[in-house]
């Protein structure tokens, strides 16, 4: 037995042998040398790709957020132009409905002056022609009441003509004493 504890002694499971080795460690050169080559560069490349295009999109993000912010920029400009100007047209159209408002207030008093004129022009027409109407109506009476208190005729138109504008001038003296030109 002692032979065998001394052979398992020699030959030690968990141990490799020797030759085993030499082989795993060419192998493993190999292996690394042929990842290292190979693999390992494509891996690089692809890292590479990766960071340029997440760069890239950064990058990307950053202009399209710039020019976001100067397109909102713009917006906001064009806006606050847009509402300067609505207001400006609203006071414009304020003002202009305050000037037609006035004018046609001033057209319509001066067409109110105008007719108003225009009546007191024909009340007094009428009223001088009323007053002719008289005078005449009141002449002709007057001359025959003349006539009969008389007893003479007075046919003789300037004569009566005469006595009936004395008559009606001392008529109108009488009732408007103020007004003794009229």
């Amino acid at each position: 037995m002692h032979s065998i504890n001394l052979a398992a002694e020699k030959i030690n499971p968990l141990l490799p042998h020797t030759a085993e080795l030499v082989v795993g460690a060419i192998a493993f050169t190999l292996l690394y040398l042929v990842l290292r080559s190979k693999v390992v560069p494509m891996f690089e490349k692809a890292f590479t790709a990766r960071t340029e295009a997440i760069q890239g999109g950064m990058e990307r993000a950053e202009k399209a957020q710039l020019e976001a912010e100067r397109a909102l920029r713009q917006y906001t400009e064009q806006l606050s132009k847009a509402r300067d100007e609505a207001h400006s047209l609203r006071e414009d159209a304020r003002a202009q409905g305050v000037a037609i408002v006035e004018e046609l207030r001033t057209k319509a008093q001066e067409e109110a002056g105008r007719i108003t004129a225009a009546a007191h022009a024909s009340i007094e027409a009428e009223r001088q022609a009323a007053i002719a109407s008289l005078r005449t109506e009141v002449g002709t009476i007057a001359i025959e009441l003349a006539s009969k208190i008389v007893g003479e005729s007075l046919d003789d138109q300037a004569r009566a003509s005469r006595v009936v504008d004395r008559f009606l001038d001392d008529l109108e003296t009488a009732t408007n004493p103020t007004n003794s030109n009229n």
